[in-house]
């Protein structure tokens, strides 16, 4: 049988493959959307720049009319003492009077200065429209990478649906009870089990955990998918599926359990049972070195689950597995 092969038969539907290819497709779509986030920062950032610029430009056109200005008073003194009968002729002659100098002298000036002013116009305009054309090319490039990025983003996430929804269609094939219109598939959801841990120890919602095959149990959506894989490997081995006896517990649960059972209990609010992250187990595996637990320590890592250090010795809880998300060597 092709390596291919024993997988498949050790994980029917192929989920611990859609369990990873969820995590990926999350991992991938949360990047796509933090990048995102910082586009749209720098394009505040650079919708700022825009403003300084159109600013600059209203800056510009005052100044152009405000140099505009002694042209139009000069020219309209000039009128008030025109140079062309009563100036040139006497000016020509050497018999131009005070009057006459001024009117050609405020003349020359207003040549001198209006070509000053038809110089720095040029220059202030040249500036304009430079300034107008970066805005411009600005606010196209940040709308195009904004759109583009959506869209990246939106491929992302119809493709992560999509695996979900495979995910989902092979736990209720497994056994996993799911209602026909998918509320509570959302709490299968991997891309939910980090939202699941950040409810405080014990307050998890029921619509953020997933159920198990062995009913009336549930976890955190990773340790219910990795624990469906562990279970398949586990019936094939001895022909059954494990037996439960305890998974999540919230924190009425846990208190009971501490003041019933002292020293056989974590502290209410501290138990990884709280986090949805640990199962008590039966049908031999709470035996010590008996067949199913020593298949369990042999084979348990392979899924993410394991069997404290703790628990060997203080207090001795053979029964008791938890599950670790950074373990990612399943088959």
């Amino acid at each position: 049988m092709s390596v291919g092969g024993q997988q498949q038969a050790a994980d029917p539907g192929n989920l611990t493959e859609l369990r990873k290819e969820a995590e990926r497709s999350a991992k991938e779509l949360e990047e796509a959307t933090k990048a995102l986030e910082k586009r749209r920062a720098n394009f505040e950032a650079a919708e700022k720049q825009l403003k300084e610029k159109l600013t600059a430009l209203q800056e510009l056109d005052r100044r152009l009319a405000v140099m505009r200005r002694p042209v139009s008073q000069l020219a309209g003194l000039l009128y008030q003492q025109p140079v062309a009968a009563d100036g040139v002729v006497p000016f020509l002659s050497g018999d131009a009077t005070t009057g006459t100098l001024r009117a050609l002298s405020d003349a020359s000036h207003i040549v001198t200065l209006r070509q000053q002013v038809v110089e720095q116009t040029s220059v202030l305009y040249q500036e304009a429209e430079r300034l107008a054309g970066e805005a411009q090319e600005l606010r196209a490039s940040n709308l195009l990478a904004e759109a583009q990025m959506a869209a990246e983003i939106d491929t992302l996430r119809q493709r992560s649906d999509k695996i979900v929804k495979s995910l989902t269609a092979a736990l209720v094939k497994l056994g996993i009870k799911i209602d026909k219109v998918g509320r509570a598939a959302l709490g299968c959801n991997p891309l939910l089990a980090s939202q699941a841990g950040d409810y405080p120890n014990g307050l998890i919602p029921k619509g953020m955990l997933c159920p198990l095959q062995q009913k009336g149990f549930s976890l955190r959506a990773d340790a219910t998918i990795a624990f469906v894989s562990l279970n398949e490997a586990y019936r094939k081995r001895f022909g059954k599926p494990m037996c439960v006896t305890d998974a999540y517990r919230n924190l009425a649960e846990q208190q009971s359990i501490y003041y019933r059972r002292p020293g056989f209990a974590a502290v209410p609010g501290r138990s990884n049972h709280g986090l949805g992250l640990a199962v008590d187990l039966c049908g031999g595996v709470e035996r010590f070195r008996s067949a199913e637990f020593t298949w369990m320590e042999r084979n348990s890592k392979k899924y993410g689950w394991f069997h404290p250090a703790w628990a060997y010795s203080s207090p001795f809880e053979p029964w008791h597995w938890e599950y670790d998300p950074s373990m990612d060597s399943l088959l």
